[in-house]
């Protein structure tokens, strides 16, 4: 009988634990992959990430905040820091610039503060001195201890809620502080208390994010004894609402010793209500540890979507906390009724989708979107949708789409690549006329590109002129690949000839891609290491390798298979030291930098060349070198999850070289097993036999049990299940996967007459112009029109060089037979009146000295004129409109003035390109002006003077990520160039 009571007992607590463990982990069956998780990977250096807790792909990210808006202060967190300012409820993953933020609770103990007080002294504000041995981090929820008042804060997370647990030493002034403000510019803000348990409220703010909205509804899990609003950091008891542009509030509470308080904070884009109903639906009841169970259970499910088995724990740790990473980006953005706000700022409700932001698209179509084909096409197929809702409502695609803006961040047209991607892997579940729809406005009103074939660098000298070409030849492969599958013959033939744009800006003397000037001379001098404002966060090595829509083109450009070989390896290889205006130019092997986007195809372009080992060899090198798992363990800007995502796919075996074109160039893998779970239920397994440290290069290849030997394979494979077996070695095999017939190709393009051109001093002229036009494909026939009619082959025929004398629009193409006539240029030369004097007044006869005068600021504007209200952080001079001297790369700001001494009477050109705003100032007035946030866009302005000395001067802002402030000039004699400091004074 005691036998059978101790069975039964046994029995029971069996029974008793697995209850336990059921309710504690969901799902048992799934292993638990959170514990290679490390989200304190990329919070040190120029990661950029976040530790906080959030969900895949979450509207909520619930994390500390220990730093202002500077630019390693992008996601509000760095881990060097030593004092944290409070808790806030959105943020961005490894951008280059700050933004959200939003929110922010901070517990504190005893007298109330209301200012977040000083870094360096935090007793001077709320905000709390911390040490990373009492800090934690995993998926879906975060812990530390808050030195200053020994509360210990922890975090978790549903979808659309954040969920808050401090746990209080004994006190009768135990606080809660809501600062709505923060880091914000905020337009408009309120907030009310409710009862003793609920206060709601809203951030409308504005930045990279224009006009941004966040509603909040937040339950205490304790009647709060005293409250109180600050308007304007003056604090005012007992009072239940108020509004403006700095409001903060109190709560507080009589604790006992250990005792917690749990808030649970439900946010929403449209409304209270909808942040309420977020809250109700997702978070109803108080139980803390369930709901990071559930986070938790919801993290392991995402995570198993790829199970891998072998590799080292650092491996593991890296791998799997890259897959964390690349799910915190796009963001759920759309309550739980589905309303959400616009790009147009009304609320829509979405139909038969799911709508999202954070659209960082020149950065994920590379890697991270052609993952999440793989992993999860129906996300894939909603982030689809999302992009036609963008251009339904606003009629436009996003390029970089953030919390309902459609920011012009960043250069190319990534929507594109984004739905063909989806579209050829047989993901298109959306209205494709529509997307085509979109897709051809974007990449039809394109100036000078469409026109010229090419932009000319005079015109776009900062803002990546060359790189641009390269995006947008690009895009146009994109879009001529949709025009085929949709029967648009026409348009087919159009785009592809575009797509080899590109061409027009390789330089076969120097074997790169080189910025052109609108007379189609070369930019001298140049130096292909370095990284000047013709390429955006790159150089001429970078950027000559982003032909991925014609690899076989571009290796024919550099002179075959060989040349190109030595090409790459020059690349990998070739030294050069980064001066301080490189943005993020981390991650270094030669001239490659892994840190910047342009970069990331390269090393997997010797698969095309017949160089797999190669390719292998450099994969290798990356993986190793450039990923690490410690807080510094990411080469640059996490980047919305493309710098995790290339660590997935290339530690897997395989990486999209070409979004968009359904295949895959093989690396090299570094797990012995890999399983991708897909949702269509089949399985897609990698083995790498014999794999290690040094077996790093493959020796044959088995698909489905079948000898394989191409270096590329079909993403219909995955789909189909199966399994991919590398037998691995410590030797290049150069017998695999280096045949002709063995190498990834890109499709052939229909051959055509390259652009033709048109060569004049200026587009303008004051008594006549002689205008040249010519063709470099050797035999092609010039046709033009100069009466503004569409020319034909029946049109006049170019022989010689003709004049004109009245203001006259060229029309002209090319045409040989055989090849694909060219696209119809279209040049407007006009005959200008003489400029008259522009009068400024003159301050000859002043004594002054060398230099402009300037003053330094660190604040977070939006315009210019903003400045005028801060001290500056210093005053000095400097030889020119430099920027020099800041202090830091994020976040500042200059104000310029002086004189300039115009030498010789003549009509003048003067060039303002900034990175973000910028005006210049002629005789105290406003000369050229491209006040507010944006990329370096040049503009410009001609005027006629006579020699003097005249006032100038400039008001510059930066707000973080990239930046340029170049203010050139042009005139009698004088080319166009940065205004020298032998014409600049100061009084």
């Amino acid at each position: 009988m005691q036998i059978l009571k101790l069975l039964k007992t046994i029995l029971l607590f069996l029974f008793i634990s697995l209850m336990i463990s059921s309710c504690s982990n969901p799902d048992s069956s799934i292993k638990d992959y959170t514990i290679y998780v490390d989200p304190f990977i990329g919070t040190g250096g120029h990661g950029h990430t976040y530790p906080g807790a959030t969900l895949p792909f979450g509207m909520v990210q619930l994390s500390p905040d220990t730093r202002g808006p500077n630019w390693d202060g992008s996601s509000g967190y760095h881990y060097s820091d030593k004092t944290i300012m409070g808790f806030s409820h959105t943020h961005l993953s490894g951008t280059g610039s700050p933004e959200f933020c939003d929110v922010l609770f901070m517990p504190t103990v005893g007298n109330v503060q209301m200012v977040v007080g000083d870094e360096k002294n935090s007793s001077t504000g709320y905000r709390s001195e911390f040490s990373h041995n009492n800090e934690e981090a995993s998926a879906g929820y975060y812990r530390v201890l808050l030195d200053d008042y020994n509360v210990t804060a922890e975090l978790t997370a549903t979808k659309r809620s954040g969920f808050h647990k401090y746990t209080f030493p004994k006190s009768e002034n135990s606080n809660i502080i809501i600062d709505l403000k923060h880091r914000e510019k905020i337009i408009e803000a309120n907030i009310q208390i409710l009862n003793d348990s609920v206060i709601t409220g809203l951030t409308r703010s504005t930045g990279w994010a224009v006009d941004q909205r966040i509603y909040f509804y937040a339950k205490f899990s304790k009647p709060f004894k005293k409250y109180g609003i600050a308007i304007d950091d003056k604090l005012v008891d007992n009072i239940t609402e108020a509004e403006g542009k700095n409001i903060k509030a109190y709560v507080s509470f009589n604790t006992t010793k250990d005792e917690e308080i749990l808030v649970k904070v439900g946010i929403s884009a449209v409304s209270v209500e909808g942040a309420r109903m977020n809250l109700e639906a997702e978070n109803s009841g108080w139980n803390f540890e369930a709901v990071r169970a559930k986070a938790k259970d919801v993290w392991n499910k995402h995570l198993s979507k790829i199970e891998v088995e072998g590799g080292t724990k650092k491996q593991l740790r890296i791998f799997y906390t890259s897959l964390y990473h690349s799910a915190l980006a796009p963001n759920l953005f759309m309550d739980v009724d589905s309303s959400f706000r616009g790009v147009d700022k009304k609320i829509h409700k979405a139909k038969d989708f799911t709508n999202y932001t954070v659209y960082s698209l020149w950065d994920v179509f590379r890697t991270q979107m052609p993952l999440y084909t793989i992993l999860s096409p129906s996300k894939m197929n909603d982030w689809i949708k999302t992009a036609i809702e963008m251009y339904r409502i606003s009629g436009r695609l996003p390029r970089w789409e953030i919390q309902g803006h459609l920011s012009g961040n960043m250069i190319g047209n990534h929507s594109l690549p984004l739905i063909l991607d989806a579209y050829n892997k047989g993901i298109r579940d959306y209205d494709v006329e529509l997307a085509y729809e979109g897709m051809k406005k974007q990449m039809d009103d394109i100036k000078y590109y469409n026109n010229l074939g090419f932009i000319p660098a005079d015109i776009e000298k900062t803002g990546g002129s060359v790189a641009m070409i390269m995006e947008y030849a690009y895009n146009d492969w994109c879009l001529a690949e949709m025009a085929k599958i949709l029967g648009k013959n026409d348009d087919y033939l159009l785009y592809q000839q575009r797509a080899q744009f590109y061409k027009n800006v390789f330089d076969s003397t120097t074997g790169f891609m080189r910025p052109k000037n609108r007379d189609y001379s070369w930019v001298k001098p140049f130096d292909p290491a370095e990284p000047s404002g013709y390429y955006v966060e790159g150089n001429a090595f970078q950027y000559s390798a982003f032909v991925p829509q014609d690899v076989n083109g571009l290796i024919n450009l550099m002179g075959g298979d060989k040349k190109f070989v030595e090409w790459l390896d020059t690349l990998f290889t070739h030294k050069s030291e980064f001066d301080k205006n490189v943005v993020d130019a981390g991650g270094l092997i030669g001239q490659y930098a892994h840190g910047n986007e342009p970069s990331h195809q390269i090393a997997y372009m010797y698969d095309y060349a017949g160089a797999a080992p190669k390719t292998q060899k450099y994969v290798r090198e990356i993986l190793n070198t450039l990923y690490d798992d410690t807080p510094d363990g990411l080469s640059g800007n996490e980047d919305c999850g493309q710098i995790s995502a290339w660590y997935i796919m290339s530690a897997m075996g395989f990486y999209p070289v070409l979004p968009g074109e359904p295949v895959y160039a093989i690396g090299t893998p570094i797990f012995d097993k890999v399983t991708i779970n897909l949702e269509n239920g089949k399985k897609f397994v990698i083995r790498a036999d014999n794999v290690s440290e040094k077996n790093f290069y493959i020796q044959s290849a088995k698909l489905n049990g079948k000898t394989y030997t191409k270096s590329w394979f079909a993403h219909q494979e995955i789909l189909d299940g199966g399994e991919f077996e590398f037998e691995m070695g410590d030797k290049p095999n150069y017998n695999w996967g280096t045949s002709k017939a063995d190498r990834p190709a890109t499709k052939e393009f229909v051959a055509s007459v390259s652009m033709p051109y048109y060569k004049i001093k200026e587009n303008y002229f004051f008594d006549k112009a002689t205008i040249t036009l010519g063709s470099e494909t050797k035999g092609a026939k010039v046709y033009y029109t100069t009466d503004g009619s569409e020319p034909t082959e029946k049109s006049k025929l170019y022989t010689k060089p003709f004049e004109i004398h009245k203001t006259t629009e060229i029309k002209f193409f090319a045409a040989k037979d055989g090849l694909l006539t060219t696209t119809v240029i279209t040049a407007k030369i006009e005959k200008l009146k003489k400029i008259k004097i522009t009068h400024f007044k003159n301050y000859d006869g002043l004594n002054l000295k060398p230099g402009l005068k300037y003053k330094y600021y660190e604040e977070n504007v939006l315009y210019v004129d903003e400045l005028d209200k801060f001290k500056p952080k210093k005053t000095g001079i400097t030889p020119n409109f430099s920027i020099a001297e800041r202090d830091n790369d994020g976040l500042f700001a200059f104000i310029y003035s002086g004189y300039i001494k115009i030498p010789r009477d003549g009509v003048y050109t003067f060039f303002l390109s900034t990175n973000d705003g910028g005006v210049l100032y002629m005789d105290g007035k406003r000369f050229i002006d491209k006040d507010g946030p944006g990329t370096a866009t040049p503009l410009s302005r001609t005027v006629r003077l006579k020699a003097g000395t005249y006032k100038i001067g400039e008001k510059y802002f930066q707000m973080g990520g990239g930046f340029a402030n170049t203010v050139n000039w042009k005139g009698p004699g004088i080319k166009k160039e940065i205004i020298p400091a032998s014409v600049l004074f100061h009084k």
